[in-house]
């Protein structure tokens, strides 16, 4: 967008100042890692703004809602994984009590699940 400059004399200057609206909404484009505690489902909404912003990675600890009310808990992390998938994102739990949100340009490293030695065993026939 440019705007006409007025000299002191009101005449109309041919120079221009050009203002860039595309990085003035940008307020800080650095990746935030920011720990959320889910106490109660009202609590997901600081984190579904968080990762709307686009710039938040989401580490949520869920230990305080599971012991308190496991539906209210799937009923939250359903609508996380829901806005997650909406941003292209990756959810994925850390152990019982953690779980992580990134943004489209992160990426969660998810390792293929081992089986364990017997039940390996049991499949190949070397279990007796």
């Amino acid at each position: 967008m440019a705007f006409g400059l007025r000299n002191l004399f009101g005449k109309e200057e041919e120079e221009y100042l050009e203002i860039d609206l595309e990085s003035a909404k940008v307020k800080d484009p650095k990746i935030k890692v920011k720990p959320f505690v889910l106490r109660q489902f009202d609590d997901i909404n600081e984190i579904l703004n968080s990762l709307r912003e686009g710039y938040t990675i989401a580490v949520i600890d869920i230990k305080h809602l599971r012991t308190k009310d496991v539906i209210e808990l799937k009923r939250a992390i359903a609508k996380i994984k829901k806005t997650v998938d909406a941003l292209e994102g990756s959810i994925a739990g850390f152990g019982e009590n953690t779980i992580i949100a990134t943004p489209q340009f992160a990426e969660i490293h998810k390792a293929p699940v081992q089986e364990t030695k017997q039940k390996s065993d049991f499949i190949h026939g070397s279990l007796q």
